[in-house]
């Protein structure tokens, strides 16, 4: 008996020594600082507002924590909290909550995914990528529609996104 604990033990070394010594003890995370993440913010609130919506706007970094919340004089109290949301399923999912919501329809083989904690499949969360590495979310509410607020998400990280790429 003790010896096949012993042979067990020997055979089981080299893999989880291999797994362990291949993988680093530490990972990097980068995400965006929070003078940037405010910009982010900024814009895409004066690209809602030009078109003459009241939102809220919600800037999480890579792991879904917020960084910047700002919310409109005039959009509902339920926006910030959805903007929140739609940020960190963006970010949870590294894909566009618009894609998300058509992705996981009612019929659909994913619509499970809806049933997930915190999650809010509908349009206006995006993923902040730089150079296929994701640092964060943006997520937009009070628009009259997903896509409108995708839309005016996608001008705040499109106003820093030079900025971004020359950081990386």
């Amino acid at each position: 008996m003790k010896k096949r604990a012993i042979l067990a033990g020997l055979l089981a070394a080299p893999v989880v020594g291999g797994a362990v010594a291949a993988e680093p003890a530490l990972l990097d995370v980068r995400v965006m600082a929070p003078d940037t993440a405010l910009d982010v913010a900024r814009a895409a609130l004066a690209d809602c507002r030009s078109k003459g919506f009241q939102v809220a706007v919600a800037v999480v970094d890579a792991m879904g924590s917020t960084q910047v919340l700002l919310r409109d004089r005039y959009a509902g109290p339920h926006t910030p909290e959805t903007a929140r949301r739609k940020a960190w399923t963006a970010v949870s999912f590294r894909r566009d909550t618009l894609g998300l919501a058509q992705d996981t329809g009612v019929f659909t083989g994913q619509a499970g995914a809806r049933q997930i904690e915190g999650v809010l499949m509908i349009g206006g969360g995006v993923p902040v990528m730089v150079a296929g590495s994701l640092v964060g979310g943006v997520g937009i509410s009070g628009g009259p529609d997903g896509e409108q607020d995708d839309a005016c998400a996608r001008a705040g990280i499109e106003s820093v996104r030079e900025r971004l790429e020359l950081a990386d």
